[in-house]
């Protein structure tokens, strides 16, 4: 039998989990480094979130590298530019990140929601068990 409960809280973390990854890679869009690989100034690594199924029921989200990890982009000014004048740049897509914002948002209401559905069914049942007896 599935544990509503624990299929409902796992979707709570995963939401909050997704959420959490969009924040960081927003508060970090804006980071830049160098294009070469061996430099210690690198520019934030975003990461996407993966939600997969876990046996029994529920899932689980975890934070993944993206690839490629960063976009070049044309500044000058940049202590960190290469003689073209190119720094790397944080692959980081700020529409999207709000769309993503916006998605885990509606999964853990609906989730939240799920879980007082269950309880309330539980509690309805219990209610009708304890007349019977």
């Amino acid at each position: 039998m599935i544990n509503p409960l624990s299929l409902n809280i796992s979707g709570l973390m995963a939401a909050s989990k997704k959420a959490a990854d969009s924040a960081q890679n927003i508060a970090n869009s804006g980071s830049a480094g160098s294009l070469d690989p061996t430099s210690a100034s690198q520019p934030y690594q975003a990461v996407d979130t993966v939600t997969t199924p876990v046996a029994g029921g529920g899932v689980k989200a975890v934070s993944v590298a993206r690839n490629p990890a960063y976009v070049p982009s044309y500044e000058p000014n940049s202590p960190l530019a290469n003689e073209d004048g190119m720094v790397a740049t944080s692959n980081v897509n700020l529409d999207e990140e709000l769309i993503n914002l916006k998605a885990a948002e509606q999964a853990y209401k609906a989730n939240a929601q799920a879980l007082r559905m269950s309880r309330d069914m539980h509690d309805t049942l219990l209610t009708a068990i304890d007349k019977k007896v």
